[in-house]
């Protein structure tokens, strides 16, 4: 399912909106890895999956996409698992630590956890730490909707140096703003690259996402 989508949605989106803009694809490291990035979209993951292809990832996502039967099924044959974002529970470690130690999935985190947020979480410096793989940081700039896409604004996707957790590093809370520091850095420089007057404009947060 996630190579047939793959070979399907990537023309698609190439045809509608042109190639995409990819940059540092070198940067990225061998072996497994966590690519973590701002969620801007709901078309992040799909954007940055296609842009590291034939590298495959797993996928966190909030549970509330997986009431439906189809839902379910379609999300996990996507590698995508279930996540309550209130109360996330420790399988939302424990479940992206053991896909990294175990398969040869990487996976996609948003550190905000929300689109409707700017604040980065420590998860991603957590799982990368006990899974020993390194962070790779990623900007993408473009169409935030699918209609979008058909202005032809190009996709433009930009992946910073890795960033490396040392695993005798106790994750307190001075250590953890100082990684989330060099995340936001990077993010910060991955956009003024790929484009000086990039500005993001937050949404307004929906009366009932109570994240």
């Amino acid at each position: 399912m996630y190579d047939f989508l793959v070979h399907l949605v990537n023309p698609f989106l190439n045809l509608i909106n042109g190639k995409a803009i990819i940059k540092n694809k070198d940067k990225l490291p061998k072996g497994n890895y966590i690519i973590v990035a701002p969620h801007r979209s709901w078309l992040d993951p799909v954007i940055l999956a296609l842009a590291i292809y034939p590298k495959k990832f797993s996928f966190m996502a909030k549970e509330e996409l997986f009431k439906g039967r189809f839902a379910n099924w379609f999300l996990r044959k996507l590698n995508a698992y279930p996540v309550n974002r209130v109360n996330p529970g420790p399988s939302a470690i424990k479940k992206p630590v053991n896909q990294l130690r175990k398969t040869q999935l990487s996976t996609i985190i948003f550190p905000t956890g929300s689109r409707y947020s700017s604040q980065l979480k420590g998860g991603a410096l957590m799982i990368a730490k006990l899974a020993n793989v390194p962070l790779v940081p990623a900007v993408y700039q473009g169409p935030f909707s699918f209609g979008a896409l058909f202005s032809r604004k190009k996709r433009k996707i930009a992946f910073g140096d890795p960033i490396y957790i040392d695993r005798k590093e106790r994750l307190h809370e001075e250590t953890l703003a100082k990684y989330e520091q060099i995340m936001q850095d990077s993010f910060n420089e991955l956009d003024n690259k790929l484009d000086p007057q990039f500005h993001y404009d937050m949404p307004e947060k929906p009366a009932d996402d109570h994240f």
